[in-house]
Parts: structure tokens; sequence; C-alpha cells
């Protein structure tokens, strides 16, 4: 093996670089300078594959090449923590948040950096996979209202909280079983599951198992959840992410929104949908507008505050257009993106087939080719198109996504 020269990635000669830097407002961060803090401008010298960045940083001793390779990874990077971070429970518009958690996994590659050996055949994303797990869990065992010593302990209480909760048996057998499927004592599972009960008097508690993709994926593991984390969520982060993107509208839109949802945006009053102001009445409102007018400009300021709304990371949204419709067989075909935080402007378009005579749908090209994020974005999209008359199928429209 050629000797490779000494190396530290971990020196702050690497932080100098303009990798890290990011512009903010007023003291503030938002999502989209978070997912972009690695960016480069001018874009890195191409190569064939980015791993030949990091045989680069290896043989050359450069962090340069490694913040060239961070440049093109960071996209998959945002969307692993993302998806950590939304099995955890624990998601909500906060910028930094999620910076702690991408800079963790992020320190994890520089450590295995030092010990990535390219000769030996492994790509480096696949050497660094299961560090950059730990690197997260990590992040979320200091967030957790226990105290554990280490991340292996707390990995053991994660895994026989999990037993615990889908097993539906005593106390005693799960530990009886724990501890046989570990080789350990009862006595240790025992602490095991008391650690695991007394964090979930503090905090929500996620076991993580791995999914078809090797991803980490959660379940919850109590039994007696006492808190409603989706109303805390709405009524505090996304009502003000709501509030923020109505804001950024003209006075228009605004009145468009508020007089055809009925509900009032200052007060936060929301009436029956029968009192809602109907095109005809929005049209009059504003002269000069027919009532096909007033509802165009509705969907077009819905679909604003749905594009506002998912630049903000509070919800998603999938674009679709329609590319080709058979009145005759009751047929059509879509083209579908789905937007999410993180998503990239240059992703690759899916496509949705429908036979509305049979009820049947499927998605024959998944956007992005990606397996798990906008696959249920295509689903969402076919449910959708389905519950609309099919002799009067849109064109294009966008379609806002619970995350």
């Amino acid at each position: 093996m050629n000797a490779r020269p000494e190396r530290d990635f971990l020196s702050e000669e690497f932080w100098d670089t303009g990798a890290t830097r990011f512009s903010t407002k007023d003291g503030t961060m938002t999502m989209r300078e978070a997912g972009r803090i690695f960016r480069l401008v001018p874009e890195p010298p191409k190569v064939d594959a980015i791993n030949d960045y990091i045989v680069s940083a290896v043989t050359t001793g450069d962090s340069t090449f490694f913040t060239y390779f961070l440049h093109h990874y960071e996209p998959r990077l945002n969307r692993r923590v993302y998806r950590f971070m939304l099995t955890e429970g624990i998601y909500g518009y906060n910028p930094q948040r999620f910076l702690d958690y991408k800079l963790s996994a992020v320190l994890a590659m520089f450590e295995c950096l030092q010990n990535y050996d390219p000769e030996k055949g492994a790509d480096f994303l696949t050497f660094v996979h299961y560090h950059i797990g730990n690197a997260l869990l990590d992040c979320r065992r200091h967030e957790e209202g226990g105290s554990f010593q280490s991340l292996d302990e707390y990995k053991a209480a994660r895994g026989i909280a999990w037993l615990y909760n889908h097993s539906e048996k005593s106390s005693k057998e799960v530990i009886s079983e724990y501890a046989a499927q570990q080789n350990c004592s009862e006595a240790l599972a025992a602490e095991y599951l008391t650690l695991a009960r007394q964090n979930r008097s503090w905090a929500p508690f996620y076991a993580s198992v791995q999914d078809e993709d090797s991803e980490e994926t959660g379940e919850d593991v109590s039994r007696d959840d006492r808190w409603n984390y989706a109303d805390i969520l709405w009524n505090g982060i996304r009502a003000h992410a709501v509030q923020d993107a109505f804001d950024k509208l003209d006075y228009r839109e605004q009145v468009l929104l508020e007089g055809r949802n009925a509900i009032c945006m200052t007060c936060g009053k929301v009436s029956p949908l029968s009192e809602r102001v109907s095109f005809e009445e929005l049209a009059i409102r504003f002269e000069g507008s027919s009532t096909s007018g007033a509802e165009r400009a509705y969907r077009r300021a819905l679909d604003k505050l749905i594009r506002l709304l998912t630049e903000s990371g509070t919800i998603g949204c999938v674009e679709l257009i329609q590319t080709e419709q058979n009145k005759k067989s009751v047929t059509a075909t879509y083209e579908y993106k789905a937007v999410y935080p993180f998503s990239n402007d240059d992703d690759e378009w899916g496509i949705l087939k429908f036979d509305f005579a049979n009820g049947t749908a499927e998605i024959t090209k998944l956007a992005d080719g990606d397996t798990s994020m906008t696959h249920k974005f295509g689903k969402a999209s076919i449910r959708h198109i389905q519950s609309l008359p099919s002799k009067k199928l849109p064109k294009k429209l966008t379609i806002a996504i619970e995350l």
C-alpha cells in the first residue's frame, strides 16, 4: 500500500474556507440557508463520481477536496437529516436545530475520513453511512429529557422500549426476551427499560429501525403518550408560519383567500363554509373582474401561499402538469414534481397514468427516483386526481402535502 500523507481534516483550517459561510437577515437563518451552507460559487471542478473528491482528499491531504464533496453531497445529506427529524417527531421550522444535526453528521464524516482507505474498494458514503446514523442519534440523545451515559446505553434503551411497546407483554417478559436477544443479564435489561420509562415521562421517545433503504425510521415506543404533538406543532410553529406567509401576499390575494375560505387571518375566526364568499361576489368586489377571472385569481393566490409555506419548510407540495388526455377512453397522463425542503429545481419529473374507466392509476416513473419522500407525493397526487371529475381535469395544478 502506498504511503499516504499526514492529514488533519479536523483542523481550523477547514473552517476558514467559504464552505460554512452563509448570509442571514436580522440575525435569523432560513431553512434554505441552513440547507446550502456547503454550496460553493463557482462550482468545484467536475469529476466522474463524487467519491473521486474523497480519494483526492485522502491522497493529497488537501481538505479543499472535502469541501468539493460536500458541495455535491449536501442535498442528499439534507434529505437524510430531514427524514430523521421527521420520524423522531421533533421537526418544526427550526433552521438552527436542523443545522446542529447536519453539522454533527458532517463532523462524523470528518472523523471517518481519517481512517478511510479507498484501496479497500468501499465507497466513502457506504463507509460512513452507519456513522452518520450514530451521529444523528447522539444529537437526539443530548436532547432527551433523561440522562444517558453513552450512545450505546441510549440505543439499548430505545431498543427495549420498542420491544416493550410492540410485544404487548409484561415488563418481566420483555426484560427476559430482550436479555436473551442481546445476550445480556436480566438486571441490565431491566435497567435499560427503567431508563426508557424515566425518559418517556419527560420527552417523546422513538425507537430507530432500518427500512428497506437502510435509512433511519422511527416508531413511538410509549404506550401512554401524554402529549399531543400535532396540536402543539400546529398551534405554535405552523400557525406562525402560515401567518408569515399570508402577510407576504398582496391585498387582493389576501381578500380572495379570506373570503373564499371563510376565515379572518386578523382575529383567527373561522366561519362555516356555507358563509364563504362566492366567486361572483369576489368578482364584484374587484371591479372589472369576471367570475372565472376571480376563480383563476383565487387559484393563483392559493398556489402562491402554498409555495411560500413550502419554502419555509412548513409543508410540501406537488406540481402537476397534464401531458396527455383521451376523453374517449377516459385516460390521462400527468407529470409530477415533488417540492419540499431541500428538493432541487433540477430534480426529475415523475409520470402518473390514470384509467378512469377502470378506476386505476399507477406511477410509471418516480420523481427524482426517490423511493421514500417523492413516492408518497406521487400517491397523494393520485388520490387527489381520482377525486376530481374525469371530464373536468385541470391542465395544471399545485397540491399541498402535509409532511
